[in-house]
């Protein structure tokens, strides 16, 4: 009940707060035979057969059947990037001093943990959606970024928030052309209820990017796509404190 009362709440929130649109066909990076994550063009995330009671409605008010982050009404600027409004970023919540934790698997059928965050001075983990256009037009940028920094500065970790581990193939296959045609080289995790209760339980839209400390720890919070440019000011700023 606790559970369900502090679904709801999310939900009024997320209603409120609106996020990332679906993308039409330009922007998407368009593996062949289409969306398979998506159900239609509003950007509802199809049943991947996620567990109950973690479920976020989508703009439209109906509840999807997984674990998915909802795809809100958000406009898109002409680079790509979602139209947020003031107060892009920040903090979540007062639950940020201590250390995150989860357990998830990557697209490899690897299992990764929080027990990557001490590899690491800063961890960049990109919450992103296979119909999400903001989200496949900064990935790119950001792999180019995975590859520049050295991996004992920076990581860069992308959450697919509409893809879960128990998906169907032809979604884990979908999701895995993007992240090709992309190019965004990087570990890619798929969403369970460690991932969704440990960090995507504040997300309003996506993209969302957290980054952490060596402890865990979120320091900061970016909603919305950013240019590399953007982005490495971000994260060289981070790097100096």
């Amino acid at each position: 009940m606790k559970q369900k009362m502090l679904l709801c709440i999310t939900i009024g929130f997320l209603l409120a707060a609106g996020g990332c649109g679906a993308p039409d066909s330009g922007q998407n990076a368009g593996a062949a035979g289409g969306n398979a994550a998506s159900d239609d063009a509003s950007g509802t995330p199809a049943d991947n057969g996620s567990p109950d009671d973690t479920s976020l409605n989508d703009a439209s008010g109906e509840q999807a059947d997984d674990v998915s982050l909802n795809d809100g009404s958000g406009s898109q600027t002409d680079g790509g990037a979602a139209d947020v409004d003031a107060a892009e970023t920040g903090a979540l919540g007062d639950d940020t001093t201590s250390g995150t934790t989860f357990e998830a698997t990557n697209m490899d059928g690897e299992t990764v943990s929080s027990d990557i965050f001490p590899n690491s001075r800063l961890t960049m983990v990109n919450v992103w959606a296979t119909y999400c256009g903001p989200c496949l037009g900064e990935m790119p940028e950001l792999g180019e970024l995975a590859a520049e920094y050295d991996p004992g500065e920076l990581q860069l970790i992308g959450i697919i928030s509409d893809v879960t581990e128990d998906a169907k193939q032809k979604d884990l296959d979908y999701a895995a052309d993007l992240i090709e045609e992309t190019g965004a080289d990087y570990p890619h995790l798929l969403l369970n209820e460690s991932l969704y209760y440990g960090l995507l339980t504040d997300v309003s839209a996506v993209p969302t990017t957290f980054f952490f400390d060596e402890n865990g720890v979120i320091i900061e919070t970016v909603v919305g796509a950013r240019d590399k440019t953007s982005w490495k000011e971000i994260i060289d700023a981070l790097l100096e404190e």
